[in-house]
């Protein structure tokens, strides 16, 4: 990867480094509100991740290249003992980096992710995506409908609605480099190597009503992650930052200050 190439993001606030990686098909944007609240103690920063918001598109797209884009981005930075929240996709990410880059890594919160291999299941979202014809689809109006054929869910859709942006007078476009996500998709559920070890305070954030997290899987958790605790989020499914920021908020809060 070429040097220049370093991670857009937005930076907020004073203090030890908070770095908050999005999921698939996400950005940064999706963090603002929570964000702005972490940045009355710490300096936020909020990465796009490569083929995603305002970031770089390359064609290759693995949790390897996505480590050594934050690595880049750290050195560029200058930071170092930084603490690293990650979503999702984000949340592999992050744990890879951890485990990879131990000495960079305060302490590592995983949102609503484990470090088992997850069975690629968003195929509805890829064929909905894949088949936007935006010389066809050219009004935010337009190519909702159409994505509603694929994707039923209103949330869902509205998630992805977000990455839609005029790329030039009268050309809408997906921020997101769709052609690398959907090419690579069965990267998104590879798990964390077997062997890897981050041996430093871990939270890991469960929605109460999502299974991305089972509790009987604690033993998996517990073999890369020795010093963890698993918190459930109420009244919340994958989005839990999204569906209840406020017992999110209090929950990480409470751990950085541990």
């Amino acid at each position: 990867m070429q040097e220049n190439k370093i991670l857009h993001s937005t930076i907020k606030g004073e203090g030890k480094p908070l770095l908050i990686l999005h999921g698939y098909f996400g950005m940064s944007d999706n963090w603002k509100t929570l964000g702005n609240q972490f940045a009355e103690e710490y300096q936020v920063h909020l990465i796009d991740q490569r083929n995603h918001g305002r970031s770089f598109h390359e064609y290759e797209f693995s949790y390897k290249v996505l480590v050594e884009d934050l690595c880049n981005y750290i050195k560029y930075h200058n930071l170092e003992s930084v603490y690293l929240v990650g979503h999702s996709m984000g949340g592999k990410t992050a744990m890879l980096f951890a485990v990879t880059y131990p000495g960079l890594v305060d302490k590592l919160i995983l949102v609503d992710i484990s470090p088992k291999e997850y069975q690629p299941h968003h195929n509805a979202i890829l064929a909905g995506l894949k088949s936007v014809d935006f010389s066809i689809h050219n009004s935010r109006k337009l190519i909702d409908e159409h994505l509603s054929k694929f994707i039923p869910e209103v949330g869902v859709r509205q998630f992805l609605m977000k990455n839609v942006y005029w790329r030039e007078k009268g050309v809408l476009d997906f921020r997101f480099n769709a052609e690398s996500l959907i090419e690579n998709n069965n990267e998104i559920g590879k798990p964390l190597p077997k062997g890897t070890v981050y041996n430093k305070s871990t939270l890991f954030l469960k929605g109460e009503n999502s299974d991305y997290i089972l509790l009987s899987e604690k033993m998996v958790i517990d073999v890369h992650f020795p010093y963890n605790k698993v918190v459930e989020i109420s009244k919340a499914g994958h989005w839990l930052h999204a569906e209840n920021p406020k017992d999110f908020y209090k929950e990480v809060c409470s751990f950085l200050i541990e």
